[in-house]
């Protein structure tokens, strides 16, 4: 009995050994399933990127970069797979850490962007160095410790976003991994200015992408518009059909159809609901609570009333997704209660989002938030309604 006793024990502790010392090789695996799913005929060195824009995440810790002067998509496998270490506490004036990094003052960089690694809890930051516009990314470990990406020997593709004949992409306004795709959003110097950008996975180092010029109705202007650039999206799908819903300035939310397109054409986009002028999206993702799915962007009221917004230039919405079903709605389409937190039904101010410079999704309901505390960025965790 005894002896079989010590077995079971000496077996137990050789497996626990066995799970310990094999989690590395497992996160790795899921980094290479990743990158082979996504990713081909990947590079190994600097990207060379010239500038950083728009970033966001892609599973495995492939990290999706923008980057405007060079008007490419750049996906790194950053080989950040977890485990999942949550940001322990609010770090106040993230900014002041950032810009040390950096070597400069913090009213001398320019934080583009955030995105969040779900698997890692990870946060990293595109930003720019005003003094030389060295562009840099910097990771935010759980302990708000901030570090430099390292970009010298990094494995990743490169994908060009093409102008038309005469034209020359200005910005890059957002990009995403779909489950089929890349999407990328960009606005040219041409009249149909409002570009949208489709490439298959894998996605292949060197090719360029597909391009759609994008016609949109805004519902508070009362007029079709081709110049307005898409300012945040995500992917949606609905019914077997494959969409890019989009929020503009001034700012309506439309849905962009993307099955069935010829790289060159046109398409025109349903305006579902309006947020109300004045106002710019700056980041968009969907969650679900209380068995509804939501559409969630932050956005900057460059028109600031705060008796209508709340104390902060920067405020949030939330809208119901069964909004996106409507079809061919545009003039009609709902309108935001701009004298109201709530109203129409499904349509509501989101308190968490006060102050909120930029967002993203960390998992399920929780999301890291960059909030401007006079002036500074503080960097936290907060709970979606």
């Amino acid at each position: 009995m005894i002896r079989s006793q010590i077995m079971k024990a000496g077996l137990s502790v050789l497996v626990l050994m066995l799970l310990l010392s094999s989690g590395p090789a497992l996160q790795a695996g899921v980094s290479k399933d990743a990158a082979s799913k996504y990713l081909k005929d990947v590079q190994a060195g600097n990207p060379g990127l010239k500038s950083v824009g728009k970033i966001t995440f892609g599973p495995g810790g492939l990290l999706v970069v923008a980057d405007p002067a060079k008007a490419t998509i750049t996906v790194i496998d950053t080989h950040d797979a977890g485990p999942l270490q949550k940001l322990e506490k609010k770090v106040p004036q993230i900014d002041v850490a950032v810009a040390a990094s950096l070597g400069v003052e913090p009213d001398q960089i320019d934080i583009a962007d955030m995105a969040v690694n779900s698997q890692s809890g990870k946060v990293y930051l595109s930003v720019k160095r005003k003094t030389d516009n060295q562009p840099a990314i910097l990771v935010i470990d759980a302990k708000g410790k901030v570090k430099n990406f390292d970009l010298s020997n990094v494995d990743y593709i490169q994908v060009s976003l093409p102008g038309g004949e005469k034209s020359k992409i200005r910005n890059i306004t957002g990009v995403a991994l779909a489950s089929d795709r890349l999407l990328a959003a960009a606005q040219s110097n041409e009249e149909f200015a409002n570009k949208i950008y489709s490439i298959p996975l894998p996605l292949t180092h060197g090719t360029s992408a597909k391009i759609f010029s994008a016609e949109t109705y805004h519902v508070a202007h009362r007029r079709w518009e081709t110049k307005a650039p898409i300012q945040s999206f995500v992917p949606y799908s609905n019914k077997g059909k494959n969409y890019i819903v989009g929020a503009f300035a001034c700012t309506p939310i439309a849905k962009f159809p993307l099955d069935e397109l010829q790289s060159g054409s046109k398409v025109k986009g349903t305006s579902v609901v309006e947020l109300g002028s004045g106002n710019r999206p700056l980041d968009m993702l969907t969650y679900e609570s209380n068995g509804k799915e939501w559409l969630l962007t932050n956005t900057f009221r460059f028109h600031w009333k705060k008796s209508m917004y709340g104390p902060s230039k920067w405020w949030g919405v939330r809208v119901n997704m069964d909004y996106l079903e409507a079809e061919d709605i545009n003039e009609e389409a709902a309108r935001r209660d701009v004298k109201q937190k709530q109203g129409p039904n499904g349509i509501e101010i989101v308190d968490q989002l006060s102050g909120a410079v930029h967002i993203d999704k960390l998992q399920k309901k929780e999301i890291v938030v960059l909030r401007d505390n006079d002036g500074h960025l503080d960097l936290e965790i907060a709970e979606l309604p």
